[in-house]
């Protein structure tokens, strides 16, 4: 099991942020920006109007658990900003929901690998 490349700094964050494209889903924004290097990082970024810490580290384990189930598939070469919709409450939403979300946004901007 190799450990997901978090990133850390605000700058990366910021990098990602301005130069990449977005792909929007219902409850997940992702912006995707190539990296050149042969890893992928993942940044997660929850904002404090989604609640309190407690749900915003819940939101946070829930986007890191499903990008693990689906990184060995995923293109090289990339680093991803997930950001969760400040709108919505996490309490009417579950596991699988994140996950489909997480599989249509990666199917539409085409960095999904089918194997």
């Amino acid at each position: 099991m190799k450990k997901t490349v978090m990133l850390k700094k605000n700058y990366e964050f910021r990098e990602v942020l301005n130069k990449g494209t977005c792909t929007r889903g219902f409850l997940l924004d992702i912006y995707i920006k190539k990296n050149n290097k042969k890893i992928n990082k993942l940044g997660i970024a929850v904002s404090k109007k989604a609640g309190n810490s407690v749900k915003r580290n819940k939101i946070k384990r829930l986007i890191r658990e499903n990008y693990r189930i689906f990184e060995e598939n995923l293109s090289v070469g990339n680093s991803f900003v997930i950001l969760w919709k400040k709108k919505l409450d996490y309490n009417n939403f579950n596991f699988y929901d994140v996950k489909k979300d997480i599989l249509k946004i990666f199917n539409k901007s085409n960095i999904f690998i089918k194997s």
